[in-house]
């Protein structure tokens, strides 16, 4: 199979989000939390979170662009400066894709998609109880993307919080 630059941009919307989707090969999923000003919890799925270097801690992920549409989570993060990451796991997979559906900002997804937050002292941003990687960032730069109007926020890690069976990410750092 070939696809030209013509041919891709001729395919009809579904089929070009599919391919453009599927041809970087497997991506982590990640629900990003957040808590806006008036206390309304948000989650939503990413797929395009990366790490960014270790000193300083820094992970990044890809808003898409507005295009008329709201993005609570990125409304938070400018509000409130502050956001978690949590990894999906097989566990709630599906209820995690749920998170994408338009949602009214008194709506939060948790109660929606059957997800319970988790929150730690002094930071107010939730997590994902049933994630077992979660981590508490504090917004460190958004640089717009002109080329397609996305935005890259960037955010530095000031809490990570794994659950004890976690042997991956354990012998990595042990």
């Amino acid at each position: 199979m070939h696809y030209t630059k013509l041919e891709i941009k001729d395919l009809n919307r579904i089929k070009r989000l599919r391919l453009m989707n599927s041809i970087t090969g497997i991506k982590s999923a990640n629900l990003i939390g957040t808590l806006s000003e008036s206390g309304n919890t948000n989650l939503a799925i990413f797929s395009s979170v990366v790490h960014l270097g270790s000193d300083p801690a820094l992970i990044g992920f890809v808003m898409r662009p507005n295009n008329n549409v709201k993005r609570d989570t990125l409304n938070n993060i400018l509000e409130t400066k502050h956001f978690t990451i949590n990894h999906v796991n097989s566990n709630f997979v599906e209820k995690a894709h749920y998170t994408s559906l338009n949602f009214n900002e008194d709506q939060s997804e948790f109660d929606y998609c059957n997800l319970e937050s988790f929150y730690i002292d002094n930071y107010s941003p939730p997590f994902v109880k049933e994630s077992k990687v979660k981590i508490g960032l504090k917004l460190h730069e958004i640089i717009p993307i002109k080329s397609n109007g996305c935005k890259f926020i960037i955010g530095e890690v000031e809490h990570v919080l794994l659950d004890d069976g976690i042997n991956f990410i354990a012998r990595r750092i042990n």
